[in-house]
């Protein structure tokens, strides 16, 4: 994160992309057979904006599943898109680094582009720090946190269900999974309510491409806003320095190790957890939707037997990977599946194809609420940087099911929906249904 900005998307972001599209960025996206194998590029946001991804990864597992691109923007990295190798890697913290970013970045050593913040957060560290930036804040997703904070995400939950129209289309995004994400997010950090959209707002310019109408529009913008959270917790935190709760910001503000962290530290390690709580969740929640109206036969496995939520719930996480990959850097020089990895190489851990391999997940594509390994996803990764809220997601994701088997016959997607136009984020800006109540 230490960039705040997919660098080599940016990069592929331009008239002319590489490899995955093969033809003018306007032009239709070929299928992935048409495109020279080392031309593939992995990172182009239209293979996910447009749905694009499932055979460009398929490929890559079965003809090159340790896959080499360079390019001006990010130098040197590689594609990981088989489960074995990618969990090898994320587990192994000594010899691939988070140090030097967890998204796609600029080549190590490289001048930082004008307009981009130095950002530094505790996922994008190694041991020592990492480990105890991470236990400072690990508190609010222990067990008996989440036990307690239940019945306030039920409550919530019901009233957002109970409020939906009947008979009209409307976006599902928006109105529930933004919704109850960003309810949870403004309860976490104990940020005033009535203005929790602004957590919203930084959650998804974190990651956004700049591009003329999109959700930011250069790096100078971004930076600015950013600029505006950290203002904002700053005044928090001297707020809760005076008057410590059992918050995120108390936690940060009053941990041996985190108290007196330097501003761009601050602001990358409340961006991490606000990206942590928002993105993941939610885009879970609209994947479920979607995902069971691809299955319907799920759907209706699901309506007969509501004990099968928790398995639906992991297996979704499998089968949606709301965020694509992450990123690691080699510490030295080192071989995986024969191909010579160099020290400073980045190496990506495609999430998203991991959890497609056949060789882990029969009929990977297809949404399975009985799977009976849909827990062995790497949608939360592994090793010290195992997803810290991993629970909290689920349980969210639980509660909004048991509700809406209590109360919808039916959740019915009226189109396709539209997706976020990133590699890292994996994710719907918009999912138009309509309900029908019991």
């Amino acid at each position: 994160m230490s960039e705040v900005q997919t660098g080599a998307e940016a990069g592929a972001n331009t008239s002319r992309m590489p490899g995955a599209t093969g033809a003018d960025s306007k032009g239709a996206i070929p299928s992935a057979y048409d495109v020279p194998l080392a031309d593939i590029l992995p990172v182009n946001p239209r293979l996910f904006s447009e749905n694009r991804w499932q055979e460009y990864f398929e490929r890559l597992r079965a003809e090159d599943p340790v896959h080499f691109n360079e390019t001006e923007t990010a130098g040197r990295f590689w594609s990981l898109t088989r489960y074995d190798d990618i969990k090898r890697v994320d587990a192994d913290w000594q010899n691939f680094s988070s140090a030097h970013g967890i998204t796609l970045g600029f080549p190590v050593g490289a001048e930082r582009p004008a307009g981009m913040l130095n950002i530094s957060t505790f996922i994008a560290q190694d041991p020592p720090v990492h480990d105890v930036q991470r236990k400072t804040v690990a508190g609010v997703a222990a067990p008996a946190n989440l036990a307690n904070m239940e019945p306030l995400i039920r409550e919530r939950t019901c009233r957002v269900l109970d409020s939906l129209p009947v008979g009209e289309t409307f976006d599902w995004v928006e109105n529930v999974s933004v919704e109850l994400t960003t309810m949870m997010l403004a309860t976490l950090f104990d940020f005033p309510f009535e203005e929790r959209r602004k957590l919203t707002r930084w959650s998804d310019i974190t990651f956004a491409i700049p591009q003329p109408g999109g959700i930011v529009e250069s790096n100078e913008q971004r930076r600015e806003e950013l600029l505006e959270c950290l203002e904002y917790f700053t005044r928090l935190k001297e707020e809760r320095l005076a008057n410590p709760g059992n918050d995120l910001v108390s936690m940060l503000a009053h941990g041996e190790d985190t108290r007196d962290m330097p501003p761009m530290e601050y602001l990358g390690n409340l961006l991490l957890l606000i990206v942590g709580g928002n993105d993941t969740t939610r885009n879970t929640m609209s994947g479920s939707v979607y995902a069971l109206n691809m299955f319907p036969a799920e759907y209706d496995k699901l309506t007969a037997d509501p004990s099968l939520i928790p398995q639906m719930g992991a297996e979704v996480i499998r089968w949606q990977t709301p965020l694509a990959y992450m990123r690691r850097t080699a510490n030295r020089d080192c071989e995986l599946r024969g191909r010579d990895v160099k020290q400073g190489d980045q190496l990506l851990m495609w999430y998203v194809s991991g959890n497609r391999d056949a060789e882990v997940f029969q009929n990977a594509d297809v949404l399975d609420i009985q799977r009976p390994n849909a827990r062995q996803h790497l949608s939360f990764g592994f090793g010290i940087h195992r997803c810290m809220g991993n629970r909290l997601a689920e349980l969210q994701l639980r509660v909004l099911w048991e509700e809406i088997l209590t109360r919808f016959k039916r959740i019915e997607v009226q189109a396709e929906p539209q997706r976020t136009f990133s590699s890292f984020v994996k994710g719907y800006t918009y999912l138009p249904v309509k309900i029908t109540r019991l």
